[in-house]
């Protein structure tokens, strides 16, 4: 399994950021430049043109290279590196407000912005530093969503972007894949679930960013996640998850509590 903290470097073996100069090896370093997602929804690819994540309206995108219409960085808000297409960004990164608080406008959940500069549309919004104060009334907000690989809003999200946009949204953490939100919170044991508690299946072979499966604990039985079964974001009984989970090789579950 790639490493957390590795993989959210932005290094390779001819070019690394500067900041990383003496820590590892490259055969140049650079400073990166600042820029920030000018569009809803922008889609990030790995080195292979596979949709890894997306960076939303707003967000900071640090940028190592440039190379034609497309520029290689890392995603400030959780440290997901990848190429980010040259006309979905904008150079330098201004301050915002608010968020987005719910989802169903013409910006996504959780996008950055200050409505005194951006055109925002009829969207609700929370200033910057207050939060909604519970994860799976959030979640909630999102069932019925379509699942996509790669995705975090509303056209399509996976499992961990759907907890990982509740965790930002209640002023949490938010780790982009399931091992890095594996990490959040303490233990609890399994009889002793809880509303808002993550559920978690890891698996050890993944690749980076398909590390595992992310839910939210509705109650002690049922759960809240993006599921590839159904296609969509769905309540499920936990016991049916665990089956399902189990069944595609990922580890038994793990449960977190923020």
């Amino acid at each position: 399994m790639i490493d957390v903290e590795t993989r959210t470097l932005l290094m390779r073996p001819d070019l690394a950021e500067a900041a990383l100069e003496g820590l590892v090896s490259a055969r140049a370093y650079r400073p990166t430049e600042a820029m920030q997602a000018a569009r809803p929804v922008a889609d990030v690819h790995d080195e292979d043109g596979n949709r890894i994540s997306q960076l939303l309206f707003g967000e900071a995108f640090d940028v190592l290279i440039h190379e034609g219409d497309r520029h290689w960085g890392r995603c400030r808000r959780d440290g997901v590196v990848g190429w980010v297409a040259d006309d979905a960004l904008r150079s330098g990164v201004s301050v915002p407000t608010h968020r987005v608080s719910a989802p169903g406008g013409v910006l996504p959940l959780n996008a950055l912005v200050d409505p005194a500069r951006d055109a925002v549309g009829d969207v609700p919004l929370m200033p910057l530093g207050e939060f909604a104060p519970d994860l799976a009334g959030v979640a909630e907000m999102l069932i019925g969503l379509p699942h996509a690989l790669g995705g975090r809003a509303e056209a399509g999200m996976d499992c961990a972007a759907m907890v990982q946009a509740c965790l930002i949204a209640c002023g949490r953490a938010g780790p982009r894949y399931p091992d890095g939100q594996a990490e959040l919170g303490r233990a609890v044991a399994a009889d002793d679930l809880q509303r808002g508690d993550l559920v978690l299946w890891l698996r050890p072979t993944g690749g980076p960013g398909w590390t595992g499966h992310s839910a939210l604990a509705l109650d002690a039985d049922t759960l809240i996640h993006a599921s590839g079964r159904t296609g969509k974001v769905c309540r499920q009984s936990r016991a049916e998850a665990d089956t399902n989970q189990r069944a595609e090789g990922f580890d038994a579950p793990i449960f977190r509590r923020l």
